[in-house]
């Protein structure tokens, strides 16, 4: 059957209305979302996508891929809905669900749909919402779900159609693909300030973070210590074991120092065997006993390497230094003491004594 001239206006005007909510709205929105602010994204999401889609409710989640579990971010529930969605619950949530199928789930009656099967365990909380229908969109970068937008309560009681459809998978391509760049973004600033092998800070890294403690001490008062840490015989390890070898009792050492440590402690591989750690408001006395505690921590049990034991220890050495210092000094004194702990016979802990600075 030939589309008659009415049947092609009424075509042509649908055409040309999309075109027009596709310029006044859609490409606003991707403009707003296309950065590297989370929280800007995660706003944009909950006060604008509702409208556009007619749904009443809207939730944002981030996957976190190592532990298999969906952070919430942001949503407009009036009442609480679950901060932490695991991907290991029995039987799968339908976040889950859309996560592994990366598919989007669309719901139009919960209570009939089948496909997947929905059971009453998995819909708990399902008097808090007005209408039986919901949308789960899996947010897809480069193959990859980094997170859920959750719609649900379609306005009038209707249905999602299909220019609702077109919408959502839109709204989830152009979502992912931001959540991707941020957290591609993040891996590079990562990278460029971390230590490959030991996922500490690196040397760069270190002496800028010490600039601005040191800023911090003359604003708000206070003196920091400054433990420097020397790996015992490394080359003996690497001449007997191998270079891999090495780079295990390497790996080893910085996660024993990484639990002698506080929260607000900075460590840092400095150089190859070496190691300095920055603790901010520590008296010289309370870094004594952290940098005896690390001491007797790497020399407590040795690492295996191909069911070889490899023997470990270091050498400490340690300061404690006002505001007026200068992150030369401060490094360069803490390393005299550690020297004189290595010739004192390693496996030990030095101070520094100003007395002995020639």
């Amino acid at each position: 059957m030939v589309p008659d001239a009415s049947s092609k206006k009424n075509a042509l005007s649908h055409s040309n209305n999309s075109g027009i909510f596709l310029v006044q709205h859609i490409t606003p929105l991707a403009r707003q979302i296309n950065c590297l602010d989370i929280d800007r994204i995660a706003e944009v999401c909950v006060t604008t996508i509702p409208n556009l889609v007619g749904v009443r409710l809207i939730s944002l989640y981030i996957l976190d891929e190592t532990n298999n579990i969906l952070h919430l971010l942001k949503y407009n529930h009036p009442f609480p809905i679950n901060k932490i969605v695991s991907l290991n619950q029995n039987p799968l949530p339908l976040m889950a669900m859309a996560v592994r199928s990366e598919e989007l789930i669309l719901i139009n009656d919960i209570e009939t749909h089948n496909k997947p099967v929905i059971k009453k365990s998995q819909r708990a909380f399902s008097k808090n919402y007005k209408t039986s229908s919901c949308a789960i969109v899996p947010l897809i970068c480069q193959n990859r779900v980094v997170g859920i937008l959750n719609l649900a309560d379609k306005m009038n009681g209707s249905k999602f159609d299909s220019e609702d459809v077109a919408l959502i998978e839109l709204f989830g391509q152009l979502i992912g693909a931001s959540i991707g760049n941020i957290n591609l973004f993040e891996k590079i600033q990562h990278q460029a300030t971390t230590d490959g092998l030991t996922g500490l800070i690196n040397h760069k890294t270190f002496y800028e973070i010490l600039e601005k403690e040191l800023w911090r001490s003359r604003r708000y008062g206070g003196q920091l210590s400054m433990i420097m840490v020397d790996i015992d015989d490394l080359k003996k390890i690497n001449d007997a074991h191998g270079h891999r070898a090495g780079d295990k009792a390497i790996k080893e050492i910085s996660r024993r120092i990484k639990e002698c440590i506080r929260q607000i402690d900075i460590a840092a591989r400095y150089g190859g065997d070496e190691f300095a750690i920055i603790l901010p408001n520590t008296s010289l006395s309370d870094a004594t006993v952290v940098a005896e505690r690390m001491v007797n921590e790497v020399a407590r049990s040795p690492a295996i390497w191909e069911k070889e034991q490899i023997s470990l220890s270091i050498s400490v050495g340690l300061g404690q230094y006002d505001a007026d210092s200068n992150p030369e000094d401060i490094t360069s004194r803490s390393d005299m003491a550690l020297y004189t702990a290595k010739q004192a016979g390693k496996n030990r802990v030095k101070v520094f004594n100003p007395s002995c600075q020639s």
